[in-house]
């Protein structure tokens, strides 16, 4: 497979975009823990439905944490394979270009659980509402 400067620099629009949208999902778990933590210290009863989010909110957030993570990976690999492209080493950039990539896809992934917890998050506030009529 050859292998240009142009295929890494096609990825750098997609994943500043990634990175954006997940910068905004850790922005909204901030305020939502914040939030939470106030409504913990006011309740004395019923917290365990808090918890319960409390735990969740926890574990989006080490998810989020990890997002980010394969995420400025991704973008690192790809920058390394351009410069590889650079000084003409085609199969070492081949393979970088490779493990950015996967790296991700590894994101993506990772963002997909992340989705599907926060609705179980929503799911915990209905169940309590509905609980309450």
């Amino acid at each position: 497979m050859e292998i240009s400067i142009n295929t890494p620099a096609l990825l750098f629009p997609a994943i500043t975009l990634m990175m954006l949208a997940y910068t905004n999902r850790f922005l909204a778990l901030a305020t939502l823990i914040r939030n939470l933590h106030t409504k913990y210290k006011q309740i004395n009863e019923d917290r365990e439905i808090i918890r319960e989010q409390i735990r969740n909110l926890k574990r989006r957030l080490e998810l989020v944490k990890q997002m980010q993570a394969s995420g400025i990976l991704s973008f690192f690999l790809c920058v390394l394979a351009m410069l590889a492209i650079y000084f003409q080493h085609e199969a070492w950039a081949t393979a970088i270009f490779g493990l950015s990539l996967f790296s991700l896809l590894l994101s993506l992934g990772l963002s997909l659980n992340e989705i599907y917890i926060s609705t179980r998050a929503l799911e915990i506030e209905l169940k309590d509402m509905e609980e309450n009529k």
